[in-house]
């Protein structure tokens, strides 16, 4: 039976498992023709997905031997009400339609705009709305190093945008 370490180990596994084999094949182009010295642009994605389904695995079976059965934490905790479940499942609702309206818009707005409302959506629901200035600095600073980083050193391409609202940083 899954206790709830092993079913987050399985959360996150499935989660890097979609984006390694359902989104990075769709969204991220290969050229036809790529230079024996330059990597590919879906090498980074590719690395960091992989990497995600190793971790989600490896904490799967760690729970699975009872690595985590050393702690007590989850015999302290009670069983959510049906309010704390109603805050959970609209918290998931958020997060999806945060997902969603970030693959919408990137195509349109572009890589960095759509990360960035990506970034503060993510900071809010993780409860970070008491510390406004942080959330708004990260969600600015981490896709704009994201993309001066890939864009310009490892020549991964981003979306430009085809509202043509936002200039690329490339």
């Amino acid at each position: 039976m899954l206790n709830k370490a092993m079913l987050r180990g399985l959360l996150i596994a499935l989660f890097f498992g979609i984006v390694l084999f359902a989104l990075i094949p769709i969204h991220v182009p290969r050229p036809s023709f790529i230079p024996g010295f330059a990597p590919p642009p879906d090498m980074w994605p590719r690395t960091v997905s992989i990497l995600g389904l190793a971790l989600g695995l490896v904490a799967m079976i760690l729970a699975g031997f009872g690595a985590s059965a050393g702690t007590t934490e989850e015999a302290e905790y009670s069983p959510a009400s049906p309010l704390e479940w109603r805050n959970r499942i609209s918290r998931l609702a958020l997060a999806l339609a945060t997902f969603a309206g970030f693959v919408f818009l990137a195509p349109r707005l572009g890589f960095m705009p759509s990360s960035m409302l990506l970034a503060l959506s993510a900071f809010l629901l993780a409860g970070a709305s008491a510390r406004w200035g942080m959330a708004l600095a990260l969600a600015i600073v981490l896709p704009l190093g994201l993309q001066l980083f890939f864009g310009n050193v490892t020549h991964t391409p981003f979306p430009q945008g085809s509202w043509g609202v936002f200039p690329a940083l490339n």
